[in-house]
């Protein structure tokens, strides 16, 4: 067969086996379409395919494919941040900074505690921390990956739960946006380099002035001229940190978070969104799964998993209940605000392909964050749909009693 075959071959079953899983099974109240395709990118990674038929694995994703494969991943992959980016409100965030910030700073910094303690319980074995890595990046790293918040994800499970646009709903937003922020910004301290601090600094210097050349220029613009300028202005920006040594996912979400999204007709944002996930993500989940390895053995894999796990969860809902009783917030809010910004997805995965790429964490690293990902946004749904009913009914008995 040729390698155009084989790609295709390959095209076919990460299209296929997931959709057919997810049909078959209707799995969409425990793990929606996306979740399905992550967790078959695993199953058709060498860790379990690979392992089971290695002759076919070989076969099917030779180094051609995978090439092949990586390159449409990444350029998936970068049009996702940016739209990310985008549908960051700041504006709002703003309008409610006290509630936001206190709300999103205990939201991200308890779990990123947690997960610094359980990266700090992983250093004392070997295996875990990359081989570039000094031991508070790989720390820091481990436990903001803990602490991410998948503002995509999340906003699909809000629609799936029908309050993506009550008002409990939309403060979530405001206080997943913010962790956003904090996110992106902490890992491009992560990935600071000494060594190219020069063209660092160039870079965001640059990225400063040519912000406001790109500002003025979209708003004399015409709608459908847009889109064009800004898919120019995401590679720029993405090949100007790459270049600078911090990644191209960090200038592929600079990109977007300096986009209004009232530039665009919101019903064209929500299109090309659900189109990227339709059309290129399932090849990122495989190109992903691809990356992950049980060499460490699959019980090492899993207890850290399970580790990330709990600091993931447990600090979430530490934060949320601690804000809470700050705010004053309503009875039950707090474990339904702190389940669902522990919604891990496809950020974290993104997070987590970063800091592999960048060798802070090794592949079983990798593969034990990405089966927390996993973990933590099929649980979502299941723990927050029973509590929401609660509230609303309760809220609906206080209603009648008044």
């Amino acid at each position: 067969m040729s390698t155009t075959e084989i790609f295709l071959l390959a095209m076919l079953i990460i299209f296929v086996v997931p959709y057919a899983i997810w049909r078959l099974f209707r799995t969409d109240y425990v793990a929606p379409l996306v979740i399905v395709q992550i967790i078959m990118g695993v199953v058709l990674g060498p860790g379990v395919l690979g392992a089971a038929f290695p002759e076919y694995h070989k076969f099917v994703f030779n180094p051609d494919v995978v090439k092949t494969l990586n390159g449409i991943a990444q350029w998936g992959v970068m049009l996702f941040v940016m739209l990310a980016g985008i549908e960051l409100d700041l504006k709002k965030v703003w309008t409610y900074r006290r509630e936001s910030a206190t709300t999103a700073g205990l939201a991200l910094g308890t779990p990123l505690l947690f997960g610094c303690a359980a990266a700090v319980l992983l250093m004392a074995y070997p295996g875990w921390m990359g081989a570039k890595a000094a031991p508070w990046q790989f720390t820091l790293g481990t436990g903001m990956a803990c602490a991410v918040t998948a503002l995509p994800i999340l906003v699909l499970l809000m629609q799936k739960l029908d309050i993506l646009r009550l008002p409990m709903g939309q403060r979530i937003l405001r206080y997943g946006s913010l962790d956003d922020v904090a996110i992106w910004g902490v890992l491009a301290l992560i990935l600071l380099d000494w060594e190219r601090i020069g063209r660092q600094l160039g870079f965001l210097a640059a990225f400063a002035v040519l912000t406001f050349v790109f500002r003025r220029l979209m708003t004399r613009l015409d709608r459908s001229d847009r889109w064009y300028v800004a898919l120019i202005w995401l590679i720029a920006c993405g090949f100007g940190a790459d270049w600078a040594g911090l990644h191209f996912m960090v200038g592929a979400f600079l990109a977007g978070v300096v986009m209004d999204a009232d530039w665009f007709e919101q019903e064209h944002l929500d299109m090309l969104f659900q189109n990227m996930l339709l059309v290129l993500m399932p090849v990122f989940f495989l190109s992903t799964g691809l990356r992950t390895k049980w060499d460490l053995g699959g019980y090492a894999v899993f207890f850290a998993a399970g580790l990330l796990l709990f600091a993931s969860v447990a600090g979430k809902l530490a934060g949320a209940h601690v804000a809470g009783r700050i705010l004053k917030w309503k009875d039950g809010e707090a474990s339904i605000i702190g389940w669902l910004l522990q919604t891990k997805g496809l950020i974290e995965i993104i997070f987590a392909n970063i800091l592999l790429d960048k060798q802070i964490i090794t592949s079983e690293t990798f593969t034990a964050l990405l089966l927390m990902a996993v973990g933590s946004t099929m649980l979502t749904v299941p723990v927050v749909h029973p509590k929401l009913n609660r509230v609303q009914h309760r809220g609906l008995v206080n209603q009648a009693s008044s």
